[in-house]
């Protein structure tokens, strides 16, 4: 495999290696922290204040492990009078079995969305959100994972390739997208307005996928997949949308790596058949696969790309935007925001051998990450991060919070399956901070007795818990605030909810309809 010297890759190799010589580097949550300050002090912003106690610990319980803390939990904490106790909590949660799961629901939602294509095969990813999961749980680095989803031959891995069946073009604007930070799309009908990419550059990159198959070895009523390829076929070009005459026949396009040189590969023989697998047999390897080619051009030191759109898509997780934003569209007119930082990020990963979790400990570690989420609003998402970002929980992280903060787990299973979430709150946003909520999610959430039932008394749970105390009101409804919020009430608070509660002989309607006031409120909506 050759790859060419052009400027974007010279670029690269300065990105990732630094000049010979190079002192060794502070931590890199030093860097993003002194990065920041020096932006902030250019513009003449005034960052917001550090986020108290309680806005951190639920901040980065969401964050790392999707859901909301325990009671137990967040009066711990708040009782922690040690200095080292956010990074303490950060190494537990990084530890925690339930960091491989949040990281694999979002890579998930990453490679698929909600409505990926082939729906019928892809809207269940349970196999693939496991393999995910497992892949973060043994520290694998995410150079192997793309490899893995890339050539999808592993079980486990196919439905990344699945949902492109017989789409090679659909698959060159995701892959783009995803693995390298860059949009294609455009150069699929004409070359790309405003950045350097043609429909050369596009089909060149298609090349890799058009020999993929999609084979389906259902079992039963499961279906299966697995993914192979043919040792033949091309990519046909006749030109521009606008120039193409009807019945002219397009010329084959050489595979060719993004800004690079075209796939070397060896010639076919002219007398060159494709082989045909016996029945019920998979479909013999072809001696040279274009795309395990291409899946190690990806991940592969010299790549530009890779390393540099997965620190940034990483970023914009924690800190709300991308350093380049949107985070997949890095191009000549969309310049990063703070380069340097993106430049420390990008070789900070690279020299970890693409270790996600190392990363992500130094972003939350940093000062900027525990800043406040209050203060002048200035953008929906301030470019400068002198703030912390606001987001709507994501639909997994409302159905885990909903039943860490009641106890439902400990009470039995809610008597509702998860899709009523999933499509009522399973649309992510899209990365601009222009969140709007739909009439239907609103309709939903305080109307719902999918909803509802969270706060119904049921022996073990919330509701059951505070009816049972012999507390006096006041601490019960801390008791209530500290697991559905995280954070104690104000005086205000207390005496509100203390006189609705006791002013009926029978509480426990009121003490159900307290519970129900703060899971859906705003506060418990967002992360803060």
């Amino acid at each position: 495999m050759r790859c060419s010297l052009s400027l974007p890759l010279v670029a690269a190799a300065a990105l990732l290696s630094g000049p010979a010589g190079r002192a060794a580097e502070p931590p890199l949550r030093a860097v993003i922290d002194s990065e920041l300050k020096a932006g902030w002090k250019k513009a003449g912003i005034a960052p917001a204040p550090r986020s108290s106690d309680a806005e951190f610990l639920r901040r980065v319980t969401l964050d790392l492990v999707g859901t909301v803390p325990t009671h137990d939990e967040a009066v711990a904490f708040l009782a922690d009078a040690r200095e080292s106790k956010r990074e303490k909590l950060i190494d537990t949660l990084l530890a925690d079995p339930r960091f491989a799961r949040q990281q694999a629901d979002v890579w998930d939602q990453v490679l698929f969305g909600r409505h990926p294509g082939n729906a019928d095969a892809t809207r269940k990813r349970d196999g693939f959100k496991a393999w995910l999961a497992k892949q973060f749980a043994d520290g694998t680095g995410f150079d192997r994972v793309a490899r893995e989803v890339l050539v999808g031959e592993q079980p486990g891995t196919e439905l990344f390739q699945v949902q492109f069946r017989n789409q090679p073009e659909e698959a060159t604007i995701a892959v783009s997208r995803v693995f390298l930070g860059t949009q294609l799309g455009c150069a699929k009908c004409h070359d790309h307005p405003y950045d350097r990419w043609t429909q050369k550059d596009f089909y060149g990159m298609a090349g890799f996928f058009v020999r993929v198959v999609i084979e389906e070895t259902s079992s039963g009523n499961t279906k299966t997949y697995t993914v192979a390829e043919k040792a033949t076929g091309e990519v046909l070009f006749s030109g521009a949308a606008k120039d193409q005459q009807p019945g002219k026949k397009g010329e084959p396009v050489r595979p060719r790596f993004l800004g690079g040189d075209e796939l070397t590969e060896p010639p076919a023989p002219k007398d060159a058949k494709e082989q045909q697998p016996k029945a019920g047999a998979k479909l013999p390897k072809p001696p040279f696969s274009r795309k395990e080619k291409f899946a190690e051009w990806v991940v592969a030191p010299e790549n530009p790309y890779f390393a540099r759109a997965v620190a940034n898509r990483v970023w914009a997780q924690f800190m709300g935007r991308g350093i380049v934003h949107p985070a997949d569209d890095f191009q000549a007119e969309n310049a990063p925001s703070h380069p340097e930082l993106l430049a420390a990020l990008t070789r900070t990963l690279a020299a970890s051998k693409y270790d996600l979790k190392a990363l992500i400990r130094e972003v939350v570690n940093s000062e900027a990450y525990q800043l406040a989420g209050t203060g002048p609003i200035t953008d929906a998402l301030p470019k400068h991060f002198e703030r912390a970002r606001v987001r709507p929980l994501t639909a997994e992280e409302i159905v885990l919070s909903l039943r860490t903060a009641t106890s439902f787990d400990a009470a039995g299973k809610p008597p509702t399956p998860d899709d009523y979430f999933m499509r009522a709150f399973g649309e992510p946003t899209n990365g601009l901070g222009d969140f709007q909520g739909s009439l239907a999610e609103h309709l939903f959430w305080n109307n719902a007795e999918q909803v509802r039932v969270f706060a119904r008394r049921k022996k073990g749970n919330l509701t059951d818990q505070l009816l049972a105390s012999t507390d006096p009101w006041e601490k019960r409804v801390e008791h209530l605030y500290l697991s559905v919020l995280g954070r104690r009430p104000k005086p205000a608070e207390v005496s509100k909810f203390v006189a609705f509660i006791t002013g009926d002989a029978k509480p426990e309607p009121r003490v159900e309809d307290a519970v129900w006031v703060l899971l859906t409120s705003s506060e418990f909506r967002f992360n803060h």
